[in-house]
């Protein structure tokens, strides 16, 4: 239906429904009560049906408020200019995306004397191919020219102390952790209602570092927990334990250096 055959059908169903039929219908249809109006006062004179132009429009085109962008003719470089410093991605991609959240977009304009909403900026962000995303961590940055050859030294030097029976050992800091029992962000399969209790408040809670020291020729390796932060101190001690714990013991020969 185009325009004026919705008004009418619309005005036709709130009178069958009667007293309070309008805001009935209107809370259905999405409608506006004044458009509804105009229905009505139209139903009683109907005339013949008048062909739509174009997608449900009886109105000629160039009909409605001018935009945003049409009433500031600045505007739109303006945005622009705003935006493209910060765009990203492949130039000849027709998908581009931006950093800047469309609040500060707003701020920035309103600042150079241009009304807008952020409504207005995201409709159109939208038809410049435009979307807001997340960055992501794909880029290594610039490699020094001795890197490969450090690696390759670390490599022969841990493939000979392999040869001889001596320990190579990996050592890590993983995530921290919170002692006691506090809530965690995740779920658990439970018994129906009966979650596991945890205290209510988190404030005062300590957290603890889980240190790891991994020997992969044997396949073993120990975990140190502290409240120290990842500090070489920590690291130092750790591995002065894993190797009075386990090392000493897996490897009865001296370490040569």
């Amino acid at each position: 239906m185009d325009e004026r055959q919705r008004r009418l059908w619309a005005a036709n169903e709130a009178m069958a429904l009667g007293y309070g039929g309008g805001r009935v219908v209107a809370e259905a249809t999405g409608m506006s009560e004044r458009t509804l109006q105009l229905g009505l006062r139209e139903l009683p004179q109907r005339g013949p049906e008048v062909p739509s132009t174009a997608r449900g429009r009886i109105r000629g085109p160039g009909g409605g408020r001018p935009s945003a962008f049409q009433q500031q003719p600045g505007l739109a470089a303006a945005l622009e200019k705003l935006v493209d410093p910060a765009t990203r991605g492949d130039p000849e991609s027709p998908l581009r995306w931006t950093s800047k959240s469309l609040r500060h977009l707003e701020a920035g304009l309103k600042r150079q004397g241009y009304q807008v909403s952020a409504s207005v900026i995201g409709a159109w962000l939208n038809d410049q191919d435009y979307s807001l995303q997340a960055n992501r961590k794909v880029r290594e940055g610039s490699s020094h020219p001795d890197r490969d050859a450090q690696f390759q030294y670390l490599a022969r030097r841990a493939d000979g102390f392999h040869q001889q029976g001596q320990p190579i050992i990996s050592v890590d800091a993983k995530k921290k952790e919170q002692i006691g029992n506090f809530k965690n962000g995740g779920r658990e399969w439970q018994s129906q209602g009966q979650p596991v209790e945890v205290n209510l408040h988190d404030f005062g809670k300590d957290k603890v570092t889980p240190y790891g020291v991994f020997e992969p020729s044997r396949n073993c390796g120990s975990v140190s927990v502290g409240t120290d932060h990842d500090t070489a101190e920590f690291a130092v001690e750790s591995i002065r334990r894993w190797w009075r714990q386990m090392g000493s013991r897996l490897t009865p020969t001296p370490v040569s250096c």
